[in-house]
């Protein structure tokens, strides 16, 4: 097979591990019919070229901490070179050049009780050639963070999800988060790295034994800390272009727009936001005629959107894992 060229087993194999990122070989051969031996080897595949990568990641609102997605207008000739150096910050995620290579949009997340939590955004207005940032508080999030735009590929038959998938959705206890100690960052340091790393290496990297470190993962995610996600090369679907949208909406009709814009097989993200456009979203389409056709159908059926700005993303810095990226993502 041409390593450019996809097919429906690699979108199953996919959407089986956005349900269950450490679900082994064999159970998903099992659901997919076909033999371990082929599911390890298109998992090999797909990661060595750099198509997927499953990752280990940590929620920021379980972990009292805030996000902001900032946009940063560079002058043409240092956008990349201003986009490198935030990717390279642990505290950004989705760094991307957009708008011609004039605008960098990212996310940014601190915990507010940080005396340095804005330094990002007090640093940047006094980097040279940086000529405007705008920063927009993430105030709720409608659809991103463990779901994926991967669980409405319908790549996999409800049976398939039902039997791949985890269960019922981590509620999100109340009270203090939690507090983490130095094996906890060293486990969840490795699973940004490789979610799917096995016990044996993650308890190599905590000192734990490999019985403690699937207890300590099972009470992450049971507190709703940690979540397994897919970083995903969406040409493997057939989608070529990604498009970021602010919109503005009527704060009456806030709640229940961003709603039905999670529900958008085209939506990969979706929050409210502070701001003059307070709904921003992610989308995903197979071009510029899709992205035409999605604006004046989905988008214009929804009453309470008083305006829209779209940004094409010409490249992606960073994803939602560790910095540099695969070489072929890149």
């Amino acid at each position: 097979m041409d390593l450019d060229t996809f097919d429906d087993l690699d979108r199953q194999l996919v959407h089986a591990l956005q349900l269950n990122a450490r679900a082994p070989f064999s159970r998903i051969a099992a659901v997919l019919g076909v033999s371990d031996q082929t599911v390890a080897r298109r998992y090999t595949r797909l990661r060595g070229a750099g198509w997927i990568r499953v990752l280990g990641l940590t929620d920021p609102e379980a972990l009292g901490e805030v996000r902001w997605h900032v946009r940063v207008q560079c002058t043409p000739d240092a956008a990349g070179t201003v986009a490198e150096a935030l990717a390279r910050r642990e505290d950004t995620v989705w760094v991307l050049l957009s708008s011609g290579g004039t605008e960098i949009n990212c996310s940014t997340r601190a915990h507010p009780a940080q005396p340095d939590h804005s330094l990002l955004l007090q640093r940047l207005p006094r980097t040279p050639s940086v000529v405007g940032v705008t920063a927009h508080c993430v105030m709720h999030t409608f659809f991103g963070g463990s779901l994926s735009l991967v669980m409405k590929s319908g790549s996999l038959t409800a049976e398939q999800v039902a039997a791949l998938g985890p269960g019922a959705p981590v509620e999100r206890p109340s009270g203090p988060p939690p507090v983490l100690d130095e094996a906890d960052r060293l486990l969840l340091d490795a699973l940004a790295l490789d979610g799917r790393a096995p016990l044996a290496e993650l308890a190599g990297a905590t000192g734990w034994s490999a019985s403690t470190v699937r207890r300590r993962m099972d009470e992450l995610e049971a507190c709703g800390v940690l979540y397994f996600d897919l970083d995903v090369d969406w040409r493997i679907f057939g989608v070529y272009t990604a498009t970021t949208l602010w919109l503005s909406v009527a704060p009456a009709e806030l709640a229940a727009t961003g709603a039905a814009l999670a529900t958008h097989p085209e939506v990969a993200y979706a929050c409210a936001t502070t701001g003059p456009t307070n709904l921003h979203a992610a989308v995903l389409t197979k071009d510029i005629q899709s992205l035409y056709t999605y604006l004046t159908t989905r988008i214009a059926s929804l009453p309470a959107v008083r305006q829209v700005e779209t940004a094409p993303t010409m490249r992606v810095v960073k994803g939602p894992g560790p910095f540099p990226l695969p070489p072929r993502r890149r």
